[in-house]
């Protein structure tokens, strides 16, 4: 049984930082990217950082500088350094763990910033 599990989200003040980790299980191949992706109430989901099991990293605009992914590929684990954070980056955040086979989301973590 594939799991994602997150955990770190929360309640913030602007200017405040999170950490955001997600452990993978159950995946039998290997795990090309890992990822965080974030969804506002009426707007899409969209890509917030990645990271390739070379270690090769992808961030959205809106949070370069910020935001920092990293990667331990022995414990099949993703985190997210969050920095200087914004109320426009409210939004559920979800891991993502991607293979030649399959995608694969874990449930969601709430990341609220308030002004």
């Amino acid at each position: 049984q594939v799991q994602l599990v997150e955990s770190g989200g929360g309640l913030v003040q602007a200017g405040g930082s999170l950490r955001l980790s997600c452990a993978a299980s159950g995946i039998r191949t290997s795990i090309n990217a890992m990822g965080w992706y974030r969804q506002a109430p009426g707007k899409q989901r969209e890509l917030v950082a990645a990271v390739t099991s070379s270690g090769s990293t992808n961030y959205a605009d809106s949070v370069k500088g910020r935001f920092t992914i990293s990667r331990d590929n022995a414990k099949n684990t993703v985190y997210l350094q969050m920095n200087s954070l914004k109320p426009e980056d409210t939004a559920v955040y979800y891991c993502n763990a991607s293979t030649y086979l399959s995608n694969y989301w874990g449930q969601g973590t709430q990341v609220t910033v308030s002004s």
